[in-house]
């Protein structure tokens, strides 16, 4: 199994509660739509009734066929033209309310704070916003208007047949009872069905992803077999949970076939002998069956869609479960008094009771360059993540200003985002130009500007209105990174944390870029994290990071003097042998 946390699914209720806000959102045109089926369905119940009219005109040898005939006629073409308009109308409707959804959805999407992200794992958002978007857009298009139409088909067939003889309807209750039993036994057991069906998807999507993004690692760790477990224990969990929902079909849809015959047969059996007595004319159990036989479709078409509509909830609930994420961060309303970042006895933990941080304290100058190294898994990254204002502590505080500092969870994200930000050694191309990619920083940013901050990072790529991304050029990595510091570039907070933000780059070249960087970035804080140690010579202060605490602080000769951790660092960096205090 995955230790991804899943993301949480919405309720029954909740579902329910958000489909009504949803679908009376368009009040105009749902209206249009039910007015046309209701009219189509009232045109189909005409020809029965003539048919039925006709029999005893023939059987009384007073039938006026002719004009029968040419009435019938005209009720079907009726019936033909509102049901198209009806099924346009529906279509319409159902376009704009999934349309909303999914502008929701991805509004949903982009609020999710970026720790719930990355702790859910990949699988399960690609599932939602893949395998779930589509269930639930044949639901929106097909199942909901088509269910819909059967409600009310047979809303109004059932009215006609009483209306035709109240004794000859007591016959389609044959299988009121044999309907009400399956399906109090399929419903409560579909939703859980089908939410576990798109779990287990979305646990088999997350490990194919992992296998095929980690390529290469499986290949030089010789983890193949292992990941091939971990694929088959995936699929056979989708198997028993798809088998499973089958099964509930494989019940559902033979019991509903049974109760499709049983009226017909039931209405001949006893009109027959309502007219053998008297009580019912031939056109009476014409029309009747004729009836019966016209409702057994829209019941079909209701218990059909149904199933889809079990799959489409499913789906609903996981797409509204992405709202049910409690935000990462509460805006308090303070306003922070100056740039100066402060950590004070924070923890944190990926997992409850297991912390990675212990108590560390930090206080940044503002202006200094503070370097943060150590070796690997010590918290590094970690501790630059909430002094970026990624993650909250767990305990502790990490806050902005002077006097009145202000908790960096309590920030508004646009608002934090000018005071620091987060570049890290993974980046993502966006399909588009370059100058697309680069201003999403600063939207307002002009051709100069975005050309500048290229400048900055030595970019040597392709021009501001090359196409990258997929299906256009393709960048480097090193240039992908070069690409989100010049964006950071643009972005001008006043703090910037840098995750291994050079580490694709030759030494050489991260040199280049560092000491251009240091050029545009002069007057800002900047906290580097970095396993190459010039940067830490370069620093006008270096924090060694030891198993979730900061072990020392000070500058790159006083650390070498103090003969440390930071000093052995050294050391074995330049190839344990003693280097000169210029770090060359």
């Amino acid at each position: 199994m995955s230790t991804a946390r899943k993301l949480p699914v919405a309720s029954a209720a909740q579902v329910r509660a958000y489909a009504r806000r949803l679908t009376l959102r368009h009040p105009r045109a749902l209206a249009g739509a039910l007015a046309l089926h209701a009219l189509a369905a009232v045109c189909g119940l005409v020809a029965p009734r003539l048919l039925g009219e006709l029999v005893d005109g023939v059987s009384r040898e007073r039938a006026a066929i002719d004009r029968i005939g040419l009435a019938i006629a005209a009720f079907v073409v009726a019936q033909g033209v509102l049901t198209w308009l009806a099924h346009y109308a529906s279509a319409r409707l159902g376009e704009r309310v999934l349309a909303d959804l999914r502008e929701e959805f991805v509004d949903r999407v982009l609020a999710l704070p970026l720790s719930t992200v990355e702790r859910a794992g990949t699988g399960d958002l690609v599932s939602r916003t893949s395998r779930d978007v589509d269930a639930l857009a044949t639901s929106v298009r097909y199942a909901v208007p088509e269910t819909l139409i059967g409600a009310m088909a047979v809303v109004f067939t059932a009215g006609a047949l009483v209306l035709t003889g109240p004794l000859l309807a007591l016959p389609c209750l044959v299988a009121v009872p044999l309907l009400w039993g399956v399906m109090r036994w399929y419903l409560p057991r579909a939703r859980e069905g089908y939410l576990r069906e798109n779990a287990a998807w979305a646990e088999m999507t997350d490990g194919l992803a992992e296998t095929v993004h980690g390529a290469r690692t499986v290949e030089a760790f010789g983890l193949a077999a292992a990941r091939r477990r971990r694929g088959d224990a995936d699929i056979a969990r989708t198997w028993r949970a798809e088998r499973y929902t089958l099964r509930l079909r494989t019940v559902l849809y033979p019991v509903i076939e049974i109760s499709f015959v049983l009226p017909v047969a039931a209405t001949l059996l006893v009109g027959g002998l309502l007219h053998a007595h008297g009580l019912a004319s031939l056109g009476q159990v014409t029309a009747a069956t004729l009836y019966v036989v016209q409702i057994n479709g829209p019941i079909e078409m209701l218990l059909s869609w149904l199933d889809e509509l079990q799959v489409g909830g499913a789906s609903l609930a996981r797409l509204l479960g992405v709202g049910n994420v409690p935000p990462d961060r509460v805006a308090g309303g303070a306003r922070p008094d100056g740039e100066r970042l402060t950590a004070r006895g924070v923890h944190y933990a990926y997992r409850p009771g297991h912390d990675v941080l212990h108590g560390v304290d930090l206080a940044l100058r503002p202006g200094e360059r503070l370097a943060m190294v150590g070796p690997s898994g010590a918290g590094k990254s970690t501790l630059g993540r909430l002094v970026a204002g990624v993650d909250g502590p767990r305990a502790g505080t990490v806050t902005v200003g002077e006097g009145a500092a202000v908790p960096l969870v309590e920030l508004p994200l646009e608002e934090l985002r000018g005071h620091v930000a987060l570049v890290t050694q993974e980046h993502h191309v966006f399909r588009g130009t370059l100058r697309d990619n680069l201003v999403m920083a600063r939207p307002g940013a002009t051709d100069e500007e975005a050309a500048a901050a290229l400048a900055a990072v030595d970019w040597d790529g392709p021009g501001l209105d090359a196409r990258v991304g997929s299906g256009g050029e393709t960048l480097s990595p090193a240039q992908a990174q070069q690409l989100a510091l010049a964006r950071l570039v643009l972005a001008d907070p006043h703090t910037l944390v840098l995750d291994e933000a050079t580490s694709l780059l030759d030494p050489r070249a991260a040199r280049r870029l560092e000491r251009s960087l240091a050029a545009v970035l002069d007057g800002r804080t900047v906290v580097a994290i970095a396993h190459r140690l010039h940067t830490a010579h370069d620093a006008d202060r270096v924090a060694v990071v030891e198993d979730g605490r900061i072990t020392e602080l000070g500058t790159h000769d006083a650390l070498l003097e103090a003969n440390g951790s930071y000093a052995a660092l050294w050391a074995s960096w330049h190839g344990d042998h003693q280097p000169d205090r210029t770090g060359r």
